[in-house]
């Protein structure tokens, strides 16, 4: 009789832990299946992703067939190119695996290679806006007015675009290497104390940077940010006003001579320009506010993260289109040497 009850007690307990697996691989397979919401934004991310690829390739097969055909490039392409640079450096460490992410291959990066990622996108994000901060301040100063407080810059600043561009890349491949590492450095030494700040990025796991030094991580990443955006939005007001006194100007002539109105290939490049520059400054106020918002939740959900990471794929998936809209823009003076 006790035989009989053990045998039947080992018997419920099997079949009671065979029901319990059966259960929590049913449970895995249900939370596998993507959904179609899921499904939409990895479809987005896909298309986003291979359309700023071949728009920014395409550009910049364009910028280096004009130099390997002995053409000299205007400075705002010269610009233009390394902005390009740092749009595919975007789209191939943000695009790539936050489309692979969305699509259910999760955590498939590496330590090594879930740095190697960040480090490219913060490489990435900071020439993009350094190099759209150097075009639209280079182009203020050269529709300024003979008159302006900058005509004696209007002849060397071509000059020193080379240097700028080299500079702008030195710093941000620094800056944003040395911010990981210091952050590797504090992470091995408080190991075994208070480093559990954790964000999980999809496709792998990081130390959240910014919460081991927020002193650090202003200095380094938020201060330069707001200066180029200052910048910015100061270039941008700047060539408003002066294409603004140019109409003005360019209808009092018209009137007086009757002829047709035509705007100036200066004036195109700087409605381009313009254009360029506004539409970075509102993808990435929208990018800074929504990366804001992910910084106070320590699990944010997937569409929080999912949007934070298309409005900050937009300006590399539009910016190609934007330069190549304008013929002042995308087509060079050559001169054969």
């Amino acid at each position: 009789m006790e035989s009989w009850l053990s045998m039947s007690q080992i018997y419920m307990s099997h079949s009671a832990l065979r029901n319990h697996c059966c259960h929590h691989l049913k449970g895995s397979t249900l939370n596998d299946t993507t959904a179609p919401s899921q499904l939409a934004i990895g479809i987005i991310f896909f298309l986003q992703t291979v359309l700023g690829i071949w728009g920014n390739f395409s550009l910049l097969y364009h910028y280096l067939f004009l130099y390997h055909t002995q053409c000299r490039l205007r400075v705002t392409d010269l610009i233009g190119k390394h902005l390009i640079i740092a749009n595919i450096l975007l789209i191939l460490s943000k695009g790539v695996p936050q489309t692979i992410t969305t699509l259910r291959l999760k955590h498939f990066a590496s330590d090594f290679a879930c740095k190697l990622i960040l480090y490219v996108e913060r490489v990435g994000r900071s020439m993009s806006i350094g190099t759209t901060c150097l075009l639209s301040v280079f182009q203020t100063i050269m529709i300024s007015p003979m008159n302006s407080c900058w005509k004696n810059l209007k002849v060397k600043a071509p000059k020193y675009i080379a240097f700028s561009i080299s500079f702008c890349w030195i710093q941000c491949m620094f800056v944003n290497l040395i911010f990981p590492l210091y952050a590797l450095y504090v992470s091995e030494k408080w190991h075994s104390t208070n480093m559990t700040n954790t964000r999980d990025s999809g496709y792998c796991v990081a130390t959240d940077l910014e919460n081991i030094s927020g002193s650090i991580y202003t200095a380094l990443i938020v201060f330069p940010e707001v200066s180029f955006s200052v910048l910015i939005f100061w270039a941008s007001g700047s060539m408003i006003l002066t294409l603004y006194r140019h109409s003005r100007r360019q209808v009092q002539y018209i009137h007086k001579a009757s002829v047709s109105p035509r705007p100036s290939a200066e004036s195109r490049a700087t409605q381009s320009i313009l254009l360029l520059a506004s539409t970075f400054m509102c993808f990435h106020t929208l990018s800074c506010i929504f990366n804001i918002t992910l910084a106070l939740f320590h699990n944010p959900s997937w569409w929080l993260v999912d949007t934070a990471a298309l409005i900050s794929m937009c300006f590399p998936f539009i910016s190609p289109f934007l330069l190549m809209s304008r013929d002042s823009i995308v087509s060079s003076l050559c001169f054969l040497t």
